[in-house]
């Protein structure tokens, strides 16, 4: 039987797409099919390493693991970084190939749309069926031209499409009436259904809202989707989810996050907003770092851009003065480069070649090269011993006494990191780190803490099975692969 595939778009950004695909990607392989995600252009500084050495948005990662299946480039053909309001590092099937200004990827894509095919064709290869993803939205007819993303993939795919809307936002009929009007009549014939996301409250209440949608734009009704607050053991996606917080606990130990602009790979936080005793505060731009036990920097897609951003907040005042009560502090990749004495740029990656101070808690000091390090890696957590687990994804390289004599990993061959002599600094370019139950209790107890040893991976894989049973109760997922068209010869 020749592979099949269905692409589910969105009237807006962030109306649930990652997460709805997530759980069908589980559901389907649960009954039986092979299934591959696939998202052509992807926007998101939280990235994952893929199996054959390159990268994607941790969203496709997500749905692959749903899937049960190795992460692969050609899940995310095209990922664009934001290094601030205008411009992207772009990644194409998992390697970078520079910088790209938004006003120039639009007249830049078409020339992508060979090898975002060529992706989907491979996958289509592997699969009884890829579910595809869109990005932001459907309706937005000043981006068609040359698409890659939503409408003008579909069409060169010849894939029908589900219109995914959030009525949780508000509008609902409107945003999803609204699409159909707008796009295209070539583009509105591909939609052949529409699923509504995030009910809350009755949903008999909607049973008119379903009947009018699909009266007024032919569609078949997939279903409605109640809200499920399981989804909160699920990583974000998205940076503007950190607002909605991480945990509001007061007991045990107490963990600062400042939330700087280009914040990346931030689900590295996941397995400690988890723990029952844990409270973990993500702290908004024009707020104060409250008292703590441990300040984290996590990942920066911008490292220096996000340290001048720091030093403006006075959230450097704040951290050095955490560090005279006999506080602690960690880095994590861009923020691990944060702690050193200087970060370099002398080939401009990140913009203008430069070289400025960093915050001095590490007697370290980092120059941005060229080629970025991708790679999974296994080791041993110093000086405990603890084995660990995570992966590298950076542009830099950090030096110094700190690293010299006192990593903070053994990665079995070569040493990452740098703990302050103090022992209460401590730096790292290991991206999921903290999943490992043991590595966590380890570093927790530095703190006075403990881990209440639960398994971040079971609990994510736990959260997809209750979604993908959520979505079996609440969408015709027999219409769904019925809607789904077998995909043609390149």
């Amino acid at each position: 039987m020749a592979p099949r595939a269905l692409m589910f778009q969105g009237t807006g950004s962030s109306v649930g797409k990652s997460v709805l695909v997530a759980g069908l990607c589980r559901a389907l392989t649960r009954r039986g099919l092979r299934v591959r995600p696939f998202k052509p252009q992807n926007m998101s500084n939280n990235a994952a390493v893929t199996a054959d050495g390159g990268e994607i948005g941790r969203a496709q990662a997500l749905q692959a693991r749903a899937c049960g299946v190795a992460l692969s480039v050609d899940m995310n053909p095209v990922l664009l970084k934001p290094q601030g309001t205008t411009g992207s590092q772009l990644v194409v099937r998992g390697r970078m190939r520079g910088q790209v200004r938004a006003k120039d990827f639009q007249s830049f894509k078409r020339g992508l749309m060979p090898e975002v095919l060529d992706s989907f064709y491979t996958l289509a290869g592997q699969a009884d069926i890829v579910l595809v993803e869109g990005a932001g939205s459907a309706s937005e007819v000043n981006l068609r031209a040359d698409d890659i993303a939503n409408m003008g993939f579909a069409q060169a795919a010849d894939i029908n499409v589900v219109l995914v809307g959030d009525i949780d936002r508000g509008g609902v009929i409107a945003s999803l009436v609204g699409t159909q009007a707008v796009v295209a009549a070539d583009d509105a014939r591909r939609i052949k259904g529409f699923i509504v996301n995030r009910m809350r409250g009755d949903p008999s209440l909607f049973d008119a809202g379903m009947a009018a949608i699909a009266d007024m734009t032919g569609w078949q009704a997939v279903g409605l989707v109640p809200f499920l607050d399981r989804v909160r053991d699920l990583p974000a996606e998205d940076a503007a989810d950190l607002h909605a917080g991480r945990g509001s606990g007061t007991q045990g130990v107490r963990i600062v996050v400042p939330c700087l602009p280009m914040i990346a790979n931030f689900d590295d936080l996941d397995p400690l907003a988890a723990e029952d005793g844990v409270s973990l505060a993500m702290v908004q731009r024009g707020q104060v770092l409250p008292p703590c036990d441990l300040v984290i920097l996590p990942g920066a897609k911008a490292t220096i851009a996000d340290l001048a951003v720091l030093r403006d907040e006075g959230w450097d005042i704040d951290i050095h003065a955490h560090v005279r009560r006999g506080g602690h502090v960690m880095g994590i990749c861009g923020g691990y480069q944060m702690l050193g004495r200087s970060i370099a740029d002398p080939l401009g990656i990140e913009g203008r070649p430069c070289t400025v101070d960093g915050l001095g808690l590490l007697d370290v000091i980092t120059v941005m090269e060229g080629s970025k390090r991708l790679e999974d890696v296994t080791g041993r957590l110093l000086p405990e011993g603890t084995a660990m687990r995570g992966y590298e994804m950076h542009i830099g390289r950090t030096t110094g006494p700190d690293h010299d004599v006192r990593p903070l990993i053994d990665l079995g061959g070569r040493y990452d990191g740098a703990v302050s002599p103090s022992g209460r600094i401590w730096g790292t370019y290991v991206h999921g780190l903290l999943a490992g139950g043991g590595t966590r209790a380890a570093l927790l107890a530095r703190l006075g803490g403990h881990s209440d040893g639960h398994d971040h991976d079971a609990t994510v894989d736990a959260a997809l099975d209750t979604l993908a049973d959520h979505l079996e109760t609440h969408l015709d997922i027999d219409s769904l692969l019925a809607l789904a068209r077998p995909v043609g010869n390149k």
